[in-house]
């Protein structure tokens, strides 16, 4: 063979071996399931429709995507599907911190080290909120009549992000209050609208609905600071016209939950790689701005090392109140 058909057949191999990852990287060959760990209407709901609506619109994948709600075991029962489906890359779980907090405070079967973590995607806010009719103007207010009533609190889930707040309120408000779970924010606002509750923490996408029909209304924002104006939701008022907690008398001054993305255990790291891309992608539209701004969520991108580090953090944050409240489990 002379120099140059060596030559030639050296450089084929050399683009061959430069293309081969690209040949090569995982893209799905059959439908995708979106497993959302809560109940319909609930802000992780919100969060795994509107990225299916995004990546439908755009075409951000070949294959269909289904929703499906697993959030039975407050929420245990989708992070249990991700563990017995270990090794399976069609089934994409959202859910929010209680995928690592749960296990501390309840005997489920999963622990999220069993899952493959993609992303934090947003930090959702809390809210106070009370029936559109409800005499209390200001936390403090709601913090004078709690402590001369029996006053119930909804929230989504037990043990989980709602609740620890609740306990939270409890403390710096120096109330007693009865927590009462539901399978969602949607759920928990209903109850409200309907006077079976006196109160919730939802998220504001969670009663961004019930708040434009005059049913309920925002008291303060777990919030440093008052949210971005974004658009009206009534005819007088938007999300940064709520006064932030600590202004109302209520010292809580932050209290955010990350929305997160997961993948099966037992996954490949292309097929992880993947996803992270792909709600990469996501993030880089107009239409997730325009979700991240009618929510009121702050737009976030964690993953690797850094989504490691926030859980180990927050890990230690939730042990103290867990530990407070006789949760941990032994």
């Amino acid at each position: 063979m002379g120099r140059t058909s060596t030559f030639l057949l050296s450089a084929a191999a050399a683009v061959l071996a430069g293309t081969m990852p690209a040949l090569s990287a995982w893209q799905p060959q059959k439908p995708i399931e979106f497993v959302a760990t809560a109940g319909p209407g609930g802000g992780t709901d919100n969060l795994a429709r509107a990225v299916q609506n995004i990546i439908t619109k755009h075409k951000l994948t070949e294959q269909p995507i289904v929703v499906v709600n697993k959030g039975g075991g407050s929420g245990a029962e989708g992070y249990v599907y991700g563990k017995a489906s270990a090794g399976d890359p069609y089934k994409v779980i959202f859910g929010t911190s209680n995928a690592w907090q749960q296990p501390l405070v309840s005997k489920v079967a999963f622990n999220y080290t069993d899952l493959t973590p993609i992303a934090a995607m947003a930090q959702d806010e809390f809210l106070l909120w009370v029936k559109q009719d409800a005499p209390y103007k200001t936390a403090g207010d709601y913090l004078k009549a709690a402590a001369a009533g029996e006053f119930k609190m909804g929230g989504a889930q037990s043990k989980d992000t709602d609740e620890v707040l609740t306990r939270m309120i409890e403390k710096a408000g120096k109330v007693k209050l009865t927590y009462i779970p539901f399978k969602s924010g949607a759920e928990t606002a209903v109850q409200l609208a309907g006077g079976h509750l006196d109160s919730h923490v939802n998220n504001p996408s969670e009663s961004l609905g019930q708040w434009r029909g005059g049913t309920q209304r925002p008291l303060c924002v777990f919030s440093p600071k008052r949210l971005p104006q974004g658009p009206k939701v009534t005819a007088t008022e938007g999300w940064g016209d709520i006064p932030t907690c600590v202004e109302q008398g209520l010292d809580i001054n932050q209290y955010e939950q990350p929305r997160t993305v997961w993948l099966p255990g037992k996954v490949t790291p292309e097929q992880a790689a993947f996803y992270v891309d792909l709600m990469k992608k996501v993030q880089a539209t107009p239409e997730w701005k325009d979700y991240i701004e009618k929510t009121s969520q702050v737009d976030t991108f964690l993953t690797g090392a850094e989504l490691e580090k926030f859980i180990k953090e927050d890990l230690g944050r939730i042990k103290q109140v867990a530990g407070e409240q006789g949760w941990l489990v032994k």
